[in-house]
């Protein structure tokens, strides 16, 4: 397959790049600074850019989301819409402006995470974001087939327990080669609107 991979250089898309392309996919790599293809996907027209850039595909993955943590009384509408944009609008211009792109029995795989479901201090905006994304793939699903779309919302990851593991207490952490294998699985099976969850 030919697939589109935002958010290459990340710990996260690192390793779905090992993956998929380990599995023999063309894997074209795209990030603002980085990457086979350069564009900014919280810009629509960077996103009509990259799709222009890249011609047709058979898949869509996305492993980045940017969202601002901190503690609910300081969130101010900004951060909130900043998260939203970061995340949330960006993933779905990939999916609103990739249909035509995309084969038709292709598919999209975006990126939410715990915080949907197990929220945690300083995480309201990600909770928010998350959430929207995963809704958005179930009322997606059900409008774009035959392709295909679907989430992989993992816990923190094993690798960045260092950095982030406080803001998860008592949460059991994931390897980021595990979480590579739900994107396979995403790319390679044949349900769409689902969340995978990890662990």
């Amino acid at each position: 397959m030919r697939i589109l991979l935002i958010g290459a250089t990340g710990k996260l898309g690192t390793a779905v790049h090992k993956a998929l392309s380990g599995r023999g996919h063309e894997v074209r790599t795209v990030g603002r600074s980085a990457g086979d293809l350069r564009h900014d996907i919280t810009d629509p027209a960077g996103v009509a850019a990259l799709y222009a850039a890249a011609g047709p595909v058979d898949a869509v993955v996305s492993a980045a989301g940017d969202v601002p943590f901190k503690p609910l009384a300081d969130l101010a509408p900004e951060d909130y819409l900043a998260g939203f944009r970061g995340k949330v609008l960006s993933q779905i211009e990939l999916v609103r402006q990739g249909i035509p792109h995309v084969a038709e029995r292709g598919s999209f795989t975006l990126i939410t995470g715990v915080l949907s479901r197990e929220p945690v201090p300083t995480g309201a905006a990600a909770s928010m974001a998350n959430g929207a994304v995963e809704a958005f793939v179930r009322a997606a699903a059900i409008e774009i087939a035959p392709r295909r779309i679907n989430a992989i919302s993992p816990t923190v990851f094993t690798e960045s327990l260092a950095d982030y593991g406080d803001y998860f207490p008592g949460m059991p952490p994931v390897n980021v080669a595990d979480v590579a294998q739900a994107y396979v699985r995403s790319v390679e099976g044949a349900q769409t609107g689902q969340v995978y969850e990890l662990p």
